[in-house]
């Protein structure tokens, strides 16, 4: 009922600023200064992209912190079922969003596990063009839209010119309609540096402002680039942040070299006003990336690790207020392994020196990284043991891991702070030496599905007639357990149809993924129908070794279901579970009748 409530309050209050309170946003050049003008006034972007999306509840309380570290606007990549939520929020404490609008990639990007054709799916591209006109006509008079951001280098994410020009001219398609239907917001497309400049120039004149995404000091030199082009046209830096992984040449034992604590934290508190701020067409900066993380990219660019505060917050607040952080991250002055092979399992010590400048007691961390296998390998985070004190000096203990390993040290204060630096290490392991698939190796108990959360595979792996099939994570009524179950749904009186859970997503074995799951004995799960009798084959595993990335397991049952629960439990014997792509795999038949499938807390244990 609580939650009911709040919908409706949400859903009123869009509708009052929907209909009574819009802003109106525009891009002004006055001499040769691009400014961006809210209701008249003088709007310098300071932004940061924002990764708390999910967690309404907590929404008052990021957006209260944001204002104060003098943050006026975040971005967004898509537009979901929060956005009048997150609108809401962010009008309270007078923030503006740039509100995404996701087009589909060419190819499998960084962020993204898509291949979609451009060429010949007319059907998937009218998709995104009637998406982005809703989405604007939904939102374009609730007063904190600031802008619309359409796509996130998709230019990049592609293999050929004709791909590119194929998607210029949709893109053009809907920004010359939006313009058509909201007079009162600029349009923004992103891109990575400069691939989508010569492509917007030609194909698409509706663009008002070009969005760039920028790491490190390149910041400083798109203004000349635009310059080269005689682009007449501001720019707003959509993602800006010390220089990431990609461009890092520097190596230590095969582990390319992260930036240091303090790089991390002038590159935002003086990149800013000598980067940004100083240029004429560029309208200002969204700083990626406010979130929270425990893997990979969070110690390198994000603004909470762990739940602690990193460089990247103070930066930013230093950036935007001018005022130094209230307590000083712990600064690490030495840390170093031996470069020697270091066998699996020995202890081996540790050089640290660290300091803090309020003396706070200070907790130390190690942790480890592994840059080689899937991509959920390579961001995958795990504790080192470890054993010592600051007073008498540290060991750790080698990982289980063979080849280049990256280590990291985190120096907690009682603040909430942590400061991080890593270095790489060789590790030798002989039976991780000959594993034949780089995926992250998971304890049973391991769950494929439970309420809804977290899910490790995705189902994107559609068979037979799947039009005619729902697939819906988030079911909240006839549940086992918790709050959510899976519903599939199938409308059609006849034909087979099938799903498959799989990572990564959108993939049928031509990339590598999937987990290593150890001592599991069982695979289990609870499931009912919407009547008696309905047959259905379901277990896991379905990509067969014709592909390059097989599951190492295949099993599955046929079932007769009923429509009360019960638990359908496989005995795993000798299966080999070191690659498991498809975490759950159904397929049915329908005769006669449409048909409805439930299942919930899918586990190996």
């Amino acid at each position: 009922m609580k939650n009911t409530s709040c919908f409706i309050f949400s859903a009123l209050l869009l509708y009052f600023y929907c209909t009574f309170a819009h802003a109106q946003v525009r891009v002004v050049k006055n001499d040769s200064i691009w400014t961006l003008q809210v209701d008249g006034k003088p709007f310098a972007v300071k932004g940061v992209t924002f990764g708390y999306d999910d967690d309404i509840p907590n929404y008052d309380r990021y957006f209260k912190d944001l204002k104060a570290i003098g943050v006026n606007t975040i971005r967004t990549w898509a537009t979901g079922s929060n956005m009048p939520q997150l609108l809401e929020a962010a009008q309270k404490y007078d923030i503006k969003i740039m509100v995404g609008i996701w087009m589909r990639h060419g190819r499998p990007g960084m962020e993204d596990d898509d291949r979609f054709d451009y060429l010949s799916d007319t059907e998937g591209m009218e998709v995104m063009y009637k998406n982005a006109i809703n989405v604007v006509n939904t939102y374009k008079n609730h007063p904190a839209v600031l802008t619309w951001g359409i796509g996130n280098e998709v230019y990049l994410n592609m293999a050929t010119d004709a791909e590119k020009e194929v998607y210029s001219k949709l893109l053009e398609r809907i920004c010359s309609n939006i313009k058509k239907i909201d007079k009162n917001h600029p349009i923004t497309s992103i891109e990575a540096w400069t691939f989508g400049l010569d492509w917007w120039q030609k194909h698409v004149p509706s663009l008002d402002i070009y969005g760039l995404n920028c790491y490190g000091a390149g910041a400083n030199f798109l203004a000349d680039e635009l310059n080269k082009r005689n682009i007449n046209k501001p720019y707003v830096i959509t993602e800006f942040n010390v220089t990431g992984e990609w461009d890092i040449e520097q190596q230590q034992n095969g582990v390319k070299v992260e930036p240091s604590d303090e790089e991390k934290y002038t590159t935002i508190a003086n990149g800013y006003p000598d980067w940004i701020k100083s240029k004429p067409n560029c309208l200002g900066v969204y700083v990626f990336h406010y979130a929270d993380g425990n893997d990979y990219g969070s110690p390198w660019l994000f603004t909470h690790h762990r739940g602690f505060y990193r460089p990247t917050y103070w930066a930013i607040r230093k950036a935007y207020t001018g005022q130094e952080p209230i307590n000083e991250v712990p600064k690490i002055h030495t840390f170093q392994i031996s470069d020697n092979v270091l066998q699996s399992d020995t202890w081996i010590s540790v050089t640290l020196n660290v300091s803090d400048a309020e003396k706070e007691n200070l907790d130390i961390q190690f942790y480890y990284n592994q840059r080689l296998g899937s991509r959920k390998r390579k961001n995958q985070v795990t504790q080192l043991k470890h054993r010592g004190s600051l007073a008498d000096g540290f060991e750790i203990q080698i990982p289980k891991e063979h080849g280049a390993v990256k280590v990291y040290v985190n120096v907690q204060d009682t603040f909430n702070n942590v400061g991080i630096a890593s270095t790489g290490i060789t590790t030798y392991d002989e039976q991780a030496k000959n594993r034949k698939y780089l995926v992250p190796t998971m304890n049973a108990p391991f769950y494929v599905y439970k309420d809804g959360e977290d899910l490790p595979y995705l189902p994107t792996g559609y068979m037979g007639n799947y039009k005619a099939m729902t697939v819906d994570t988030q079911h909240s009524q006839n549940v086992k357990a918790g709050t959510h179950a899976i519903k599939i749904k199938y409308k059609e009186r006849s034909g087979w149809y099938g799903v498959a859970f799989v990572d990564p997503k959108n993939d049928w074995g031509n990339t590598l993924g999937g987990y290593a799951i150890e001592n599991a004995k069982t695979f289990s799960f609870w499931a009912k129908a919407d009547r008696n009798g309905i047959k259905a084959k379901i277990g896991f595993g379905l990509i067969d070794t014709d592909k390059p990335f097989p599951d190492t397991a295949i099993q599955s049952e046929e079932l007769k279901l009923t429509d009360e629960w019960k638990k359908y439990t496989f005995k795993l014997k000798r299966a080999d579970l070191s690659c498991i792509r498809s975490g759950l795999v159904l397929f049915s038949q329908s005769y006669g009748f449409p048909q409805t499938i439930y299942i919930d807390e899918v586990v190996f244990e």
